[in-house]
């Protein structure tokens, strides 16, 4: 009988022990993906005479230009009642923008929770450049690569974003 109870005991053990590492497991995986990439924010690159080459943008592909470039206005996957944005900007070839890189381009991506993202970053030995900057229409910061390219991190507000541009008479390319 002692031997039918401590077996029970154990298999309750053991069940309930599953059961709270596999509870622990699946928040830090809930935590994890939610304070990673989301999209992509923007697309950044040099070029010898950006006011030109927007123009031939605007020509020859129908991109919707402004003084920083096009916005690309879309849908959300998550969620298809939500808008999203991409930027997209030409800089001049002399910009010391994307520094410390010296690539003639930098990516934006879009994220979620950007604060608590950086904290992990940094334990992952991630190279963070700056602090976060906040603006109405989302908080950005920059890191680095394992190749030292220059990587802007933003956590946007897209409704701001949208009534910004609108205030603007920024025309989105969709």
């Amino acid at each position: 009988m002692k031997k039918s109870y401590l077996f029970l005991f154990a298999m309750l053990g053991s069940f309930c022990f599953g059961i709270t590492l596999q509870s622990i497991v699946s928040n830090q995986m809930n935590r994890t993906a939610k304070k990673r990439v989301t999209g992509i924010g923007g697309v950044f690159f040099k070029c010898k005479d950006p006011k030109k080459l927007r123009s031939w943008y605007q020509k020859h592909l129908g991109l919707s230009i402004n003084d920083y470039g096009s916005v690309f206005e879309w849908f959300q996957g998550a969620d298809s009642t939500k808008k999203g944005f991409t930027q997209w900007s030409l800089f001049d070839e002399k910009t010391n923008y994307f520094s410390p890189s010296t690539k003639d381009f930098m990516i934006n991506y879009r994220v979620e929770d950007l604060e608590n993202l950086i904290i992990e970053l940094k334990k992952e030995g991630v190279t963070v450049l700056d602090s976060v900057e906040r603006y109405d229409y989302g908080k950005f910061v920059h890191i680095l690569d394992l190749e030292k390219n220059k990587i802007e991190l933003w956590e946007p507000n897209d409704i701001v974003y949208e009534k910004m541009g609108q205030t603007m008479g920024v025309k989105t390319t969709k």
